[in-house]
């Protein structure tokens, strides 16, 4: 049984905000994979619900005329992982969110949620830090949009107001075209498992496909939120894509995250994990951008 106050359907996006600006502790919910769970747990007994389930206006992915990538908040990580447009040009975005949980969650889970509940262990949240994501909320006071950077205010908090409703998630064209992507994620199981780490990479190549032009390096669990290590991605560009790089961006990686020990692994473990994926999603991902690689 799961304890609720009240119950919301939302007709569109200026009705769930109606709603919440009614109740201020009121919750939203669309899969409904986070928001039952807290409940049944008792960490939200008695709320109420606001839903935007069904909105159609938050579901679907679609390209713009200049090619930025627009993601409904609504939409299904199985969604997302069988898009034509995402297996396209955005990969490893689906290979992520492709690995969250096991197919009923994925049939119900949408990647609105998985980055409003601000958890770091989101399975879509380093993919979309390396896509430089940007975030569109709507509110009383009007559309804001946030960079994905800026998106995280701690652990499991973000920025988002209460009564705002996120409605797209957008990718520029600039952020993905000519790059190769991959992310991995480690848990002590194969499926059905919250991430221990999860390491996302995407890289642009130079002409020459062997030197790169442009890194990305995220994190998910190394640090209290998602995070990006700017400094060894600064190095990297203009260096030969092979194993000397890989060392060096493993080992760069280690000054910049800040994971903590928990149950489900100490924070040595998580330090190794550091360094070993990312030199295997940094070589996954200058081979997914056509690159040579110097062994």
């Amino acid at each position: 049984m799961y304890d609720i106050e009240k119950y919301d359907q939302a007709v569109d996006v200026a009705d769930a905000i109606r709603a919440l600006e009614n109740d201020p502790d009121a919750v939203v919910i669309s899969g409904g994979s986070d928001v039952l769970i807290k409940i049944r747990e008792g960490k939200l007994a008695g709320c109420s619900l606001v839903s935007i389930h069904g909105i159609k206006e938050l579901e679907g992915v679609s390209l713009e005329p200049d090619g930025t990538i627009v993601i409904g908040p609504c939409t299904t990580f199985s969604h997302i992982a069988n898009n034509e447009i995402i297996r396209r040009y955005v990969p490893m975005l689906g290979d992520a969110v492709d690995q969250a949980g096991g197919p009923q969650l994925r049939n119900i889970g949408t990647i609105g949620g998985n980055v409003c509940n601000g958890v770091t262990s989101a399975d879509s949240a380093s993919s979309l830090c390396c896509l430089n994501a940007v975030l569109v909320l709507q509110g009383p006071e009007g559309v804001r949009e946030v960079p994905i950077s800026a998106w995280y205010a701690g652990p499991g908090r973000t920025v988002r107001n209460h009564s705002e409703v996120l409605t797209a998630i957008r990718i520029r064209k600039e952020d993905y075209e000519g790059f190769g992507g991959h992310y991995i994620k480690y848990g002590k199981r194969n499926a059905m498992e919250i991430a221990t780490l999860g390491c996302a990479v995407s890289v642009k190549l130079a002409e020459d496909k062997r030197h790169v032009a442009d890194l990305r390096l995220a994190y998910g669990v190394a640090a209290p939120t998602p995070i990006r290590c700017g400094k060894i991605e600064a190095e990297a560009v203009g260096c030969e894509a092979g194993e000397e790089l890989a060392e060096r961006i493993g080992k760069g990686a280690l000054e910049e995250v800040n994971p903590r020990s928990s149950w489900r692994a100490s924070k040595e473990f998580r330090l190794q994990l550091v360094e070993e994926l990312a030199k295997r999603a940094f070589k996954q991902a200058v081979l997914n951008a056509g690159g040579e690689w110097n062994a």
